[in-house]
Formats: structure tokens, sequence, C-alpha cells
């Protein structure tokens, strides 16, 4: 127990995944939290935010200094700060504060930036995903897994350089998506959270190896086999 109080978390993302992530983060008893979204909440997060009021939303305030305030109403031992921006813009040795990084993005690119900071610094980085009723979570453990980049495609890169949101605002690329689905989230951050936990507690060897994909229609979750690419540049380096 005393390994989670004094675990440091970075949770990059204060949407539904990360509201979630934060929440069962607090009331697993992990000490220090750091939010960062650049974001601000709108009505439509509301239905999947455990976190949000509909006062947020009028008043615009922003995500990560919204679950910073009321994250505390949970347990208000736990040390949360947020910080307003993009990931990209977080310094490095940011990054070496933590013990562990979650990822709960949107898009490609800031995933990846995540990935090779928290792949650079030599801290897990567990990554979580989701689109409607289907979702995965991928544990980086460096150097001995496979890295966010191994598992990438071409379709990934033609992404890479677009930013989704679901309300088209302050926004590189605007393309209307399937909306976070509450029960799907729940899952894949209760997978992501359950993982850190695993490795604040000494449990490595018991961590998933590949990524672990659930399919909410089907009732079915497995894992699929990620390899190891000698030719990512996050290895090469």
């Amino acid at each position: 127990m005393d390994a989670v109080v004094s675990a440091r978390c970075l949770v990059i993302g204060a949407g539904a995944l990360g509201n979630e992530v934060v929440k069962n983060l607090v009331l697993s008893g992990v000490g220090s939290i750091t939010v960062v979204d650049m974001d601000e909440v709108v009505l439509s997060n509301l239905n999947r935010c455990v976190f949000f009021r509909p006062e947020d939303a009028s008043a615009g305030n922003h995500k990560s200094q919204v679950i910073e305030h009321r994250a505390k109403e949970l347990n208000d031992t736990v040390e949360i700060k947020a910080i307003v921006g993009r990931v990209q813009e977080l310094p490095s040795e940011r990054f070496k504060e933590h013990d562990l990084v979650f990822g709960c993005l949107d898009n490609v690119a800031a995933r990846l930036h995540s990935n090779a900071h928290s792949y650079f610094n030599g801290i897990p980085y567990i990554d979580g995903a989701t689109m409607g009723t289907s979702g995965k979570v991928q544990v980086v453990i460096p150097p001995s897994t496979p890295c966010l980049q191994c598992a990438m495609n071409r379709t990934h890169y033609k992404l890479m350089e677009k930013r989704f949101s679901c309300t088209g605002k302050d926004v590189t690329f605007f393309e209307p998506k399937m909306a976070a689905e509450i029960t799907t989230t729940s899952a894949v951050a209760a997978v992501q959270v359950r993982e850190g936990l695993k490795l604040v507690s000494g449990k490595k060897d018991r961590c998933i190896e590949n990524i672990w994909y659930y399919d909410g229609l089907a009732n079915r979750s497995e894992i699929l086999e990620v390899e190891l690419d000698p030719e990512c540049s996050i290895h090469s380096k």
C-alpha cells in the first residue's frame, strides 16, 4: 500500500478516459497525480465524464482544472495538479518527475509524443484508446517491451498530424467521429489503472505484454501480439 500512496502519476488527457483513470487512481489511494489537457468542458462531455458539471460547460472551465478541484472530493489527501496546455509543450523533464504515465488521448500525434518522451526517460507508459464499444490498452515498459510506435501502421501515420475533437473547436483538423461510450471507457480505464498498480507494486511480470483488445458488442476481449520493431526510431536510439 505504501508503494501506491507514494506513486506519482502523469495523466495526459482529461476527457472521458482521463476522468475515469483519475477517478480510479484517486480511489485506489495514489498520492500524487498531474493532469495535462488543453481543452475546455463542453455540454457534450457531460454524459461520459464523472467530474464535469453543466456549470463547467457554461463557464468554459478547463478540463484539467475541473478534475484538480473535483478529485479532492473523493479523497482530500491526494496531491493533484492541473496543467492547461498541449502535451507537446510539456518539458521532457516533467516526465522524469513521475513513476507512471497514462495516455488518455484522442489523437495519434500526441500519443506518439507521450510514448517517445516516456520511453526516453525510462518511465512506463500505459496507453488507452476507445472507439465506440471497442477499446484497447498497451503497456510500454522501457526498455524491454514493444512501444506504441512499434504497433503503428500506414493509416496511423496518415492521421498523425490530425487532431480529432467532438466539437471541432480550436483544432487543425475536424472530422465527425464516434463519441466515447461510458461503459467502454470505464472498462479500458479500469484495465489501465490495474496495470499501473501492478507496476508500482513490483508485479511487472504480471502486466499485459502485448495489446489488450476489448469488443463490447461481441462480448470478447483478447490479447493481440505486438513484436518489437528493430526499425522503430524509439528503440534505435
